[in-house]
């Protein structure tokens, strides 16, 4: 028995709106945003950038962006307002905006994508593929790895400059995300040594410490791999 092969059209549709997804939630979502969206005001302008740059990257389909738009807010708003602020909560909550994506344009007829959608060249959609995969990699990887480090800051708390362990993790992801891309993983290993030996004056004199670079480290090396080579297997997997 041979699986439903989902067309062409659909494919790039959801491609585009991906896309639009991510840079909504991770470029143009600022922390003040993220910080402040239990008010309103702060989540119908998120709402508004969310139906705006679907909009836009699905060709003026404005009663799809309006959906996908609400439906956004929506989510949003039981994250923001019902579930904890954790790991977990926030995995569930990009899911589900990716399960909405999904089912939009699956139930959708083709004769309505092809009137939104028009057929898009080769290079265009390997650039939305490599951007989606470049957000994922880096922005989207922030959280993900903060997230799962808060339990331990209490106990281990590194001293430094402020948001720089943030600036590192999206340098070091965007370069893991650089070197898959050029097939060249292995200089992966140098940016391995080269954090280590950076690090080893500071980690080797507090356990704590050390656990927690190692720990964060391994999480965002481990996101940018998986979200690195993710990309590389849609982009076979279409032919491009």
């Amino acid at each position: 028995m041979t699986m439903p092969v989902m067309p062409l059209l659909t494919i790039e549709l959801l491609i585009a709106l991906v896309t639009a997804h991510l840079l909504a939630d991770f470029v143009f979502q600022t922390t003040y945003m993220v910080l402040n969206k239990h008010r309103p005001l702060i989540l119908l302008m998120h709402g508004v950038h969310v139906f705006a740059l679907t909009a836009l990257l699905s060709g003026g389909a404005m009663l799809l962006a309006l959906g996908i738009a609400l439906s956004h807010v929506l989510i949003d708003a039981i994250k923001v307002h019902l579930a904890p602020d954790d790991l977990r909560s926030y995995l569930v909550d990009q899911g589900a905006h990716l399960v909405v994506l999904l089912l939009a344009v699956t139930w959708l007829p083709n004769e309505i994508l092809a009137h939104w959608w028009p057929p898009l060249s080769t290079d265009m959609i390997q650039v939305a593929l490599v951007v989606s995969g470049l957000i994922t990699a880096t922005m989207a990887g922030g959280p993900a790895v903060g997230h799962l480090m808060a339990r331990f800051k209490s106990d281990a708390q590194p001293e430094g400059l402020e948001y720089a362990g943030r600036i590192i993790g999206l340098m070091e992801r965007g370069l893991i995300f650089l070197m898959v891309m050029i097939g060249e993983p292995s200089g992966i290993g140098f940016l391995i040594a080269a954090k280590s030996i950076l690090r080893f004056d500071t980690v080797s004199r507090d356990q704590k410490l050390s656990e927690y670079v190692i720990i964060g480290t391994l999480a965002s090396f481990g996101w940018a791999l998986a979200a690195s080579f993710a990309t590389i297997a849609t982009m076979r997997a279409l032919g491009y």
